[in-house]
């Protein structure tokens, strides 16, 4: 099971992830995919094991109103960001 240790700031979500798994294994190729409704990268061992990253391209929105009067950005409200939905949760 992979390590999972977030980290998580009012900024921005940052997170960290280990493979246990996959330490001390030979790395046979690496693929990566990218074609319509699929992204991926294939770390392929000799073995015949493989990990697999199955990517989700996602949007995220920081909505904020900002006045500019004076020449610099001053924030009068920020709003929580929007985030795209996943298709696989």
């Amino acid at each position: 099971m992979a390590e999972d240790q977030s980290n998580q700031s009012p900024e921005r979500d940052t997170r960290h992830v280990s493979f246990p798994e996959a330490k001390g294994k030979i790395v046979e190729s690496i693929e990566l995919t990218a074609e319509p409704g699929y992204y991926g990268i294939n770390v392929n061992f000799t073995d015949k094991t493989a990990m697999v990253f199955a990517i989700e391209p996602t949007v995220v929105a920081f909505p904020y109103l900002g006045d500019w009067t004076d020449g610099e950005r001053k924030i009068l409200k920020q709003w929580t960001p929007v985030r795209s939905v996943s298709l696989k949760v």
